[in-house]
């Protein structure tokens, strides 16, 4: 097997586990205060999803493949490893201060930074895209849910709470494995050259994430369920409900969106729908301040390190 390939391979399991670690806990975090899933079931039920949602549907997978940039011909695995190498710097460096950040938008960062160092054909018009639905899914998930919040407040009792529970967190799991879940995959598709979703290779991704969830929950779970808001069990549900969905829709357009984005959108709308002061604004803020520093700080150092790797190596 050629040396790029295995480095490639190499970086796509790493970047799988800290995928795990990054977004594990933001995908848990939001039913903490609710006793009808443990964290041990909802790792393993993300497992799950992670494995046999891509056999069904892998369309954001292809987008990051075949429409950001294009990573073929002599070095382009070479180019992909700096992009996710870069991607995985920044992220690597927020999640340990307990900052959960967008993978998605570090990886797209990552991709674009790397393509134009490398000197590769690069998608403004996709990358836009994507950014432009990145920004917008924060606030409809945090639109969803207010309105959801507002609906169980006069639908649900406290012993409904935990069955509506149950059926979020499944929203929130199918959602990320048919969308944000699948950067992974494409990663993967590179190194190994394949269009598809084999059960072996979407196996093994669910495994080191689970991995990686294990060892980031306790972090990346806290800030989310902790520092944004004054959160109430009814804030999580409706969270997980409203983001869910809103991950779920953009993933039939083939669209790439940050689970974590849409989950903090999701609890600040659930917050504020009960008042504004339940909201820790401060927190809030910090957040999207990682989330502004990702993409560029990926792509940068992605631009640099493609530049210069691909200049000692020719």
């Amino acid at each position: 097997m050629p040396l790029d390939t295995v480095t490639l391979t190499t970086v796509a399991a790493l970047f799988a586990v800290v995928s795990g670690m990054n977004d594990g806990g933001a995908l848990l975090a939001t039913g903490l205060k609710l006793p009808s899933i443990r964290p041990a079931t909802g790792i393993m039920t993300m497992v799950i999803m992670i494995a046999l949602i891509p056999l069904m549907t892998h369309r954001v997978a292809l987008t990051f493949v075949t429409k950001l940039a294009s990573f073929e011909g002599p070095g382009a695995k070479t180019a992909m490893t700096v992009a996710v190498l870069s991607a995985l710097s920044v992220v690597t460096f927020l999640s340990h201060r307990g900052r959960p950040t967008s993978l998605t938008l570090a990886i797209v960062g990552g991709l674009t930074g790397a393509g134009l160092g490398w000197g590769l054909t690069v998608s403004g018009r996709a990358v836009a895209l994507v950014l432009a639905i990145g920004l917008a899914a924060p606030f409809v998930g945090a639109l969803g849910a207010w309105v959801v919040s507002r609906l169980l407040q006069h639908l649900s009792s406290s012993t409904a709470l935990a069955s509506w529970h149950r059926v979020g967190f499944m929203v929130q799991c199918i959602a990320y494995a048919a969308n944000d879940g699948q950067k992974m995959l494409a990663v993967f598709m590179i190194a190994l050259g394949f269009s598809g979703a084999p059960l072996g290779v979407t196996s093994l991704i669910s495994i080191l994430f689970g991995m990686g969830a294990l060892y980031g929950m306790p972090r990346a779970g806290r800030t989310l369920s902790r520092e944004i808001i004054v959160s109430r069990p009814l804030h999580g549900v409706a969270a997980e409900l409203a983001s869910g969905v809103t991950v779920i829709v953009c993933a039939t357009a083939g669209a790439p969106v940050s689970m974590t984005q849409s989950i903090a959108g999701g609890l600040i709308g659930a917050g504020v729908s009960q008042g504004g002061g339940r909201v820790r604004w401060y927190a809030a803020l910090k957040i999207v301040i990682a989330w502004a520093l990702t993409l560029p700080a990926s792509a940068i150092l992605a631009g640099v390190a493609a530049f210069v790797v691909k200049g000692l190596t020719s």
